[in-house]
């Protein structure tokens, strides 16, 4: 069977697995790797607390589920917490344009494709990220809620990383949100389905609430977040031996 080459990508994380390469190459690419995490590490040290709004890029600005993000984005924005996507169109960039236009925080981690996705107009801060492993990484690492809008493929590959790392006690129990019952009804029968035949357990079900409704999301994670784990918003001293400026937003701490 041949591989159409104008499909098989050049990347070096395509590359990487695609099986075992020469000892060179695999170290510069462990290098790259570190590289690219201290540079996110040192980008986001200081954004605060966050929510991460996990959703499709194919969404538009007049569809339902645009404006609905636009609302949830708004309200974490008001609450304190900083909004954190993917950086790109669609579901994400109505959610860091709700937080930004509400006077809030607005981050996100674009992941750099074949296409080119260019970050949103509505971020504060983001970086550019070549590998989805990286960014995958750092889109849980600072979050302390996840919001799980309509999407695809991505979408879900987000949303059962985070509920696998909680599942494991890698994170704590960090609420997971599932917006739209009507889109994830199936999705919602099927975890059902895996809780009823016993490959997950009854209590993994409480690690998800699922609503239609912006307020009892907004009134979930604060509940199972500022007050569960004693979140305040404090300033942050910078080191100035590390070239960080005077100016950084405030952070954590619980």
């Amino acid at each position: 069977m041949e591989i159409d080459k104008k499909i098989m990508l050049s990347k070096d994380e395509s590359l990487f697995v695609r099986g075992p390469l020469s000892r060179f190459k695999e170290f510069t690419f462990a290098v790259k790797v570190f590289i690219n995490f201290l540079k996110a590490f040192r980008k986001m040290h200081f954004i605060g607390p966050c929510v991460t709004v996990f959703g499709s890029a194919r969404f538009t600005n007049d569809s339902e589920h645009y404006k609905n993000a636009e609302k949830i984005g708004a309200a974490l924005a008001k609450t304190g917490f900083t909004v954190m996507t993917g950086g790109g169109p669609g579901i994400m960039e109505a959610a860091n344009k709700g937080a930004f236009e509400a006077g809030g925080n607005s981050v996100g981690y674009n992941i750099i494709l074949p296409f080119e996705q260019k970050p949103n107009p509505y971020l504060h801060k983001w970086i550019d990220i070549p590998y989805f492993f990286i960014r995958k990484v750092i889109l849980i690492k600072y979050s302390y809620a996840f919001v799980v809008m309509p999407g695809g493929i991505g979408t879900l590959d987000e949303l059962f990383e985070a509920l696998t790392l909680i599942q494991n006690k890698v994170i704590s129990d960090f609420p997971i949100v599932i917006f739209d019952s009507v889109y994830h009804n199936e999705l919602w029968e099927h975890i059902q389905l895996m809780a009823e035949n016993e490959s997950i357990s009854p209590e993994d079900m409480e690690l998800l609430f699922v609503t239609d409704s912006v307020e009892d999301l907004m009134a979930h994670i604060e509940s199972h977040t500022i007050k569960k784990f004693g979140l305040i918003r404090k300033p942050v001293k910078p080191k100035w031996w590390l070239g960080e400026p005077a100016d950084k937003p405030i952070s954590n701490e619980t």
